[in-house]
C-alpha cells in the first residue's frame, strides 16, 4: 500500500498533494483519495460511513486555506481508520463464530451433533477476545 509509505523526510505522497495546491495535484488528490477510502468502504458495504466521508473530502478538495485543507485530510485519515479498526473487530468477531460452527465442539470437549448458531455466537468466546484486541487497535 504505496500511500502509506513515508520518504526521506518522513512525509506521506498525500502531504505534498494536500501541501503543495495545484489543480493538478488536486485531480491527482481527489482521485487518490477515491481509490484508497471511497473503495475500503465500498467493500465493507459502509453506506453510512460514506455518507460521513463523501461530504468531508469533497470539502477538503474544495478547501483553498492550506492549513484547514491538511487539518481535514487528518480528519478524513483519522476517520477512516476508526471505521477500518471498528470494521477488523466485526471480522474477528465473525470468524470466532465460524470457528465455533465449523468446530463443532461444546466447552467440556465433547463434540455436538447439531450446534444452534446463536449458541455458538454466546460460546464462541468474542466476548473474551474481541475486547483484548481492540485495545491495541486504538478504538
Amino acid at each position: 500500500y504505496v500511500l502509506g509509505w513515508k520518504d526521506g523526510n518522513g512525509k506521506l505522497a498525500m502531504d505534498y498533494l494536500v501541501t503543495n495546491w495545484t489543480g493538478e495535484n488536486k485531480i491527482l488528490l481527489q482521485l487518490a483519495l477515491e481509490s484508497w477510502m471511497y473503495s475500503q468502504l465500498e467493500r465493507w458495504c459502509a453506506k453510512a460511513w460514506r455518507t460521513v466521508m463523501i461530504p468531508l473530502v469533497n470539502t477538503l478538495l474544495t478547501e483553498d486555506d492550506k492549513d484547514r485543507r491538511m487539518n481535514l485530510f487528518i480528519e478524513a485519515c483519522s476517520k477512516l481508520k476508526e471505521y477500518e479498526n471498528v470494521e477488523a473487530a466485526s471480522v474477528l468477531e465473525l470468524a470466532l463464530w465460524k470457528g465455533r460452527i465449523k468446530g463443532g465442539w461444546s466447552n467440556d470437549g465433547a463434540k455436538r451433533q447439531a450446534l444452534d448458531r446463536g449458541e455458538c455466537r454466546c460460546v464462541c468466546g468474542s466476548n473474551v477476545v474481541v475486547p483484548n484486541v481492540i485495545q491495541f487497535l486504538e478504538i
